[in-house]
């Protein structure tokens, strides 16, 4: 018996099967759609074991990893592929879940296919837990937009200073409508600003109080000893990330990051545009809101000392070079005329170098 290569593409409702058998030009069998439960995958599983060795794949998406831990859990080979590397032909205009998975089964077995990381159940919870606090963000955003909104409407603009301040607060509780249902609007919409900043202010809290029994905990405690790396970046980071030990070299992670300049050249021609921007966008954005600090010359804060001296001697040392080094890079590229945004974004691929050299160091704890 060989290896059969199983293409799963999978939905909310089922999950189309086709197999591809093992050699360059084996045969290639549809087998029909079952649905997307465990029991039905299982019984699919035990079914194909009996002509061979099973080698399954499916795209990453919204149903997460669940047929992956099954499978896996059976002792079957299985792999999440990343949707944005999957290689497509140009001329292809026909798009079928029987097709989709014929494809994946064909790919699987030729090899051209990208697996994705796969978090651990826990990994995967702490992710959601951060992505339920930056969703609680966005909503605060808005419900504050809102607000501004109405009182643009009706002519009424704070200009003591910056909104969102204690003073800010005061003259909020001071606007007063004359039309009764105006004054209802006004009040619901500072109601749901209170209710979002709770919302915000009970995540938070809860992810610093989870991080310490983490096992990620100590990789973020050790990327808090870098300038502009607070608790909530690092952990935002490392959740979308995972272990740094998996990339090699400092550049694969800046490509994974998307932090890396695109470029399109041919022959003598040698075109290169903006990053790709591939990867997690939210740790992207955590490291090129931390470049944004090196713009000053480097020094350690007073908060940022009692998170040092808790570091080991490496940790320090590495954080202490990437303050020397991207100071001066920032200072340099300033001068040389480039873009703020173009400066931050060089600052921030370089940061990635330190954060990869900091997870050589701290590796996480055991689960």
């Amino acid at each position: 018996m060989g290896t059969l290569y199983v293409g799963l593409d999978v939905h909310r409702v089922g999950i189309s099967v086709s197999i591809a058998e093992e050699g360059r030009d084996g045969p290639v069998r549809f087998l029909g759609e079952i649905p997307n439960t465990p029991t039905d995958i299982a019984k699919l599983a035990k079914r194909l074991a009996r002509e061979g060795e099973l080698e399954f794949c499916y795209e990453a998406g919204p149903c997460g990893y669940g047929v992956y831990r099954q499978l896996t859990q059976l002792g079957h080979g299985c792999m999440v592929v990343a949707p944005s590397l999957i290689p497509r032909k140009p001329g292809e205009r026909v798009k079928t879940d029987r097709r989709d998975a014929q494809k994946l089964a064909i790919l699987h077995r030729s090899g051209d296919l990208t697996r994705v990381w796969v978090p651990d159940p826990v990994h995967e919870a702490m992710r959601d837990l951060v992505r339920a606090r930056l969703a609680a963000m966005m909503a605060l955003m808005r419900a504050r937009q809102q607000l501004l909104s109405f009182l643009l409407r009706h002519g009424r603009t704070y200009e003591k200073g910056k909104p969102w301040t204690q003073r800010h607060r005061v003259w909020l509780a001071e606007q007063v409508f004359e039309q009764p249902v105006h004054q209802i609007v006004f009040q619901d919409y500072v109601e749901a600003i209170f209710t979002a900043q709770d919302r915000r202010d009970q995540l938070i809290a809860r992810i610093k109080s989870l991080v310490p029994s983490w096992s990620m905990g100590p990789v973020v405690e050790a990327l808090r000893g870098l300038r502009g790396m607070e608790m909530l970046s690092a952990v935002t980071f490392v959740a979308g990330i995972g272990d740094l030990g998996r990339f090699e070299t400092p550049s694969q992670l800046m490509a994974y990051l998307g932090l890396v300049p695109s470029e399109y050249s041919s022959g003598e021609r040698t075109r290169r545009g903006g990053i790709t921007k591939t990867g997690n966008s939210e740790a992207r954005r955590m490291l090129v809101e931390a470049a944004w600090s090196y713009r000053y010359p480097p020094r350690v804060a007073g908060e940022k000392v009692e998170v040092l001296v808790r570091l080991p001697k490496p940790v320090r040392d590495i954080a202490w070079k990437a303050q020397v080094r991207l100071c001066e890079r920032y200072k340099k590229l300033s001068h040389s005329g480039k873009k703020p945004t173009v400066v931050v974004t060089a600052i921030a691929r370089e940061l990635a170098g330190f954060v990869w050299a900091i997870g050589q160091q701290v590796k996480p704890a055991a689960p």
